[in-house]
């Protein structure tokens, strides 16, 4: 029996302990409620990683790797590029997606609440974006786990490492190495405890918000997940053929992280075990380290489509009629306002209120979008999350990089044979 348990996958035991947690929150919410702790635990101890493991990295990915800072350049302008291409994608399938299914029309939005949680809308201007990239102190950056900042400190740092020589140059690679090598088996550990930890936050969701939800609230949230599916069609998969990824063997890389993603409905949980996974997958760490951190705030695929859903819904349930110049102006605003989302507390909501704000719509709409929001979090969490993974990929096979020369965890050798990178 002891040796059943022990051959069961990572993978398994994690929706083992989601089915547990689910029957849990929906039979005894009490103590479905009561493990919130379990949970909470879990994701700082993933959290804490962020940081270091980010930081390391970096480092070690650009001044690890010789001088060559025009290739730097070189990365960011192809990531920022395809960025920018799957956003405008992920925007235009919402859009479309909620104008079929209409989900906001017939809701009769309550009466204005003073005292709503309604987030606060965050100020978009471009020179508010560029003063939060630029940390004020880094050890303020890390203390907040802001990503965006961590990732240009951490760059900085590394372009002053390659014009160091000799022994304080190795010293501070061999440091930043052996971090990121223990932050590694950091997360191996941590993931130990993934099971107990996710099925713990499935319990207090259940019992806090039931499992029965009305129905333009559930087609808000139907039309969402079948606006992400489409969009992994039309453009994940496609983008994956072009650039001659192996999809059988990306999934079963992308499959764990993807899953934490779902269950805990943050990014930053998943975060450090997708760049294990990917690295793993045989994009180098130097891609690894600069697209999932810059990924994270500027190609939030789910978030962005998100947006888009939940923006027409509100206009829908005031019963605003918005011509589709009107619309296409909101996906611009939308595909502005929606880079750096990472670094805003509560981010997709807060752009959300800024948004409909911004455009004469009654923000009691959003109050009624929060009712589901958690459900909604959980399928854009996990877009995110994939579709960063499959950048890495991309950009890497853009580079001339991706290799195979080791087997993937799990996966016998010879599964997905890897084409050459000629």
């Amino acid at each position: 029996m002891l040796r059943l348990l022990r051959g069961i996958s990572l993978t398994w035991w994690i929706f083992i302990g989601m089915a547990a947690g689910i029957l849990v929150g929906w039979l005894w919410p009490g103590v479905g409620a009561a493990l919130n702790p379990l949970s909470t635990t879990f994701l700082r101890m993933i959290k804490s990683v962020v940081v270091p493991i980010i930081f390391a990295t970096l480092v070690v990915g650009i001044a690890g790797h010789g001088d060559d800072l025009k290739r730097l350049g070189r990365l960011a302008v192809k990531s920022i590029a395809y960025f920018w291409v799957m956003t405008t994608v992920a925007l235009a399938v919402g859009l479309l997606a909620v104008n079929i299914t209409q989900p906001g029309v017939g809701v009769v939005l309550p009466a204005p609440d003073p005292n709503a949680p309604i987030p606060a809308a965050a100020p978009t201007t471009f020179d508010g974006f560029l003063q939060h990239i630029v940390p004020q102190s880094i050890f303020e950056a890390a203390v907040h786990n802001e990503i965006l900042q961590v990732v240009f400190w951490g760059t900085l740092f590394a372009i002053a490492l390659t014009q160091v020589r000799g022994r304080p140059k190795q010293v501070m690679l061999d440091l930043c190495e052996g971090l990121m090598e223990v932050m590694f088996k950091f997360v191996a550990i941590v993931m130990k405890f993934a099971p107990i930890g996710i099925g713990a936050a499935m319990a207090v969701t259940v019992s806090h918000s039931g499992i029965q939800v009305l129905r333009n609230l559930g087609l808000l949230v139907g039309t969402l997940y079948g606006a992400l599916l489409a969009f992994a069609l039309l453009a994940l998969v496609p983008a994956a053929l072009v650039a001659r990824i192996p999809l059988r063997r990306f999934l079963q890389a992308a499959k764990d992280p993807a899953i934490v993603a779902f269950t805990t409905t943050s990014s930053d949980a998943a975060l450090p075990l997708a760049m294990q996974r990917m690295t793993e997958f045989g994009v180098p760490r130097s891609i690894v380290a600069f697209v999932i951190p810059t990924g994270y705030s500027f190609n939030l695929d789910g978030s962005t489509l998100y947006l888009g859903v939940a923006s027409i819904f509100v206009a829908q349930a005031a019963g605003i009629e918005m011509s589709v110049g009107a619309q296409l102006y909101m996906m611009l605003t939308l595909l502005v306002t929606s880079k750096g989302i990472a670094a805003v507390p509560r981010a997709s909501l807060v752009v959300l209120a800024g948004t409909v704000s911004a455009f004469g719509l009654p923000l009691e709409g959003v109050a009624v979008v929060l009712g589901v929001d958690t459900l909604m979090d959980m399928a854009r969490t996990m877009t995110n999350l994939v579709g960063n993974c499959l950048a890495t990929a991309v950009i890497a096979r853009w580079e001339g990089e991706l290799a195979f020369d080791a087997p993937m965890p799990g996966l016998s050798p010879g599964v997905a044979p890897a084409p050459s990178d000629g």
